[in-house]
C-alpha cells in the first residue's frame, strides 16, 4: 500500500504542511515526550493531582500538561498527553502505574484470549475531551498531534502484563498459537482505529503510531505482526479521514524501515537514533516526509556534541520534507537549558 496524496492548504501550520510533503527550512520541530517529567511545572501538577492515570483521565490537567512545553519552547506540534496503554485499558484490562514501577496490566493474556474482558469505552471518551480542549487553546500555527500504540507493541504489554526487555512471552505466543495471537491483534486494530478516529474528530490534525518494540522481531514476524497490522490501521483511517496524515514510528527496525515505509501506507516515518540520516535520505522514497532523529542523550550532553548532531541531521535530510525530533522520548534528567539551546539552533537556517 503506497502513501496517499494529501491536499495542501495555504492555511496549514508548518508541521502539518511538511507532513503533506512540503520542505521547510528551518524544519518544524516537536519532541517525543515533550510534555512530562523533565518539566518542573509538570512535576508540580502531578504532585498536586496524584498519579499518572489520574492526570491522563482528568482532561483539564492533561490539556494543561500538553500545552506546558509549548509555552516554554514554542514547538510546532502539541502531542497529546496520554499513554499507549489506554487502548488495553479501554478493552477491559486493569491498568496501574505504581510509584517507581512500570505499567501493570491485569489479567495478563498469556493465551492471547481477550474475549472475557469487559470493554470500557468511557476511557477513550476522556482522551477525546483532552484533544478538544488542547485544540481550542493552542495557536492555529501549532499542529495538534494524536497518537496510539501499534498493535504489536500494545500486545506485548497485554500478553505479559508488563513491559519487558525482549518481549519473550508475546513472541512465544505468536509462534506457538498464531491464530489466537492474530485474534488479539485484530481486536487491537479495531479499537485503535476507533480511538484514533475519535481523536481526529475531536481535533487531532495528524496522528502517530508508536511501535516501540518492533525491532525485536524476525523479518517474517515483522511482516505479519508489524507491517500488516499497521497497514490495516492506515487503510481504515484513510477511508474515514483521507486528509489526515499518519506518521509511523517503528523503533529499532534498521533496514526493515524501507519495507515498512513502502508497505504500511503511512505518510511519514519516524527515525530512531540508531538510523543513519544519510542512509535514510538515500533509501527512503524521495518525497516521503521523515521525522527525527536526535539521540536523547545528545540533548542531555548539550554543548558542542549537541550542535554537531543537530547539524548532521539537518544536512542529511535538508533536501526532503523533514520534521526535527528526537530518536525516542526526551529523558527525565534532560536540562531545560539544553532544550532551549536546541531550539535556538533549530530556528536558524542551515
Amino acid at each position: 500500500m503506497a502513501n496517499h496524496p494529501l491536499p495542501i492548504s495555504s492555511n496549514d501550520p508548518p508541521l502539518l504542511a511538511v507532513l503533506k510533503g512540503e520542505r521547510r527550512d528551518p524544519p518544524p520541530v516537536w519532541l517525543m515526550r515533550q510534555a512530562g517529567r523533565y518539566l518542573p511545572e509538570y512535576r508540580a501538577l502531578r504532585a498536586e493531582k496524584g498519579g499518572f492515570l489520574e492526570l491522563v483521565y482528568d482532561s483539564d490537567s492533561a490539556a494543561e500538561i500538553t500545552i506546558q512545553p509549548l509555552r516554554r519552547f514554542g514547538m510546532d506540534g502539541a502531542i497529546l498527553f496520554s499513554d499507549i496503554l489506554i487502548v488495553p485499558h479501554a478493552m477491559g484490562q486493569g491498568l496501574t502505574f505504581g510509584p517507581g514501577e512500570g505499567p501493570q496490566l491485569t489479567p495478563p493474556l498469556y493465551d492471547g484470549n481477550c474475549s472475557t474482558l469487559i470493554a470500557k469505552p468511557e476511557y477513550l471518551a476522556k482522551i477525546y475531551e483532552t484533544v478538544a480542549k488542547v485544540r481550542a487553546a493552542i495557536d492555529p500555527k501549532v499542529t495538534m498531534l494524536g497518537f496510539a500504540g501499534s498493535p504489536w507493541t500494545v500486545a506485548t504489554y497485554m500478553v505479559a502484563g508488563h513491559g519487558s526487555k525482549d518481549q519473550a512471552e508475546t513472541r512465544r505466543l505468536a509462534y506457538k498459537d498464531p491464530q489466537a495471537f492474530q485474534a488479539l491483534i485484530d481486536r487491537i486494530i479495531d479499537v485503535t482505529v476507533e480511538y484514533l478516529s475519535g481523536q481526529i474528530q475531536a481535533g487531532a490534525q495528524a496522528i502517530q503510531l508508536f511501535d516501540s518494540w518492533a525491532g525485536t522481531l524476525s523479518p517474517a514476524q515483522f511482516e505479519r505482526w508489524v507491517i500488516a497490522p499497521n497497514a490495516a490501521i492506515t487503510g481504515k483511517l484513510m477511508v474515514l479521514h483521507p486528509d489526515v496524515p499518519i506518521i509511523g514510528f517503528p523503533k529499532g527496525v534498521g533496514a526493515k524501515l524501507v519495507a515498512y515505509a513502502a508497505e504500511t501506507g503511512v505518510d511519514a516515518v519516524g527515525l530512531d537514533e540508531t538510523i543513519d540520516p544519510d542512509w535514510a535520505a538515500a533509501n527512503l522514497p524521495a518525497d516521503m516526509p521523515v521525522q527525527g532523529n536526535l539521540d536523547p542523550l545528545a540533548l542531555i550532553a548539550g554543548g558542542e556534541a549537541l550542535g554537531q548532531a543537530v547539524t548532521r541531521i539537518r544536512r542529511a535530510l535538508n533536501n526532503r520534507p523533514h520534521i526535527f525530533n528526537l530518536g525516542h522520548g526526551i529523558l527525565q534528567d534532560t536540562p531545560i537549558a539544553h532544550v532551549e539551546y536546541l531550539f535556538d539552533l533549530l530556528r536558524k537556517p542551515l
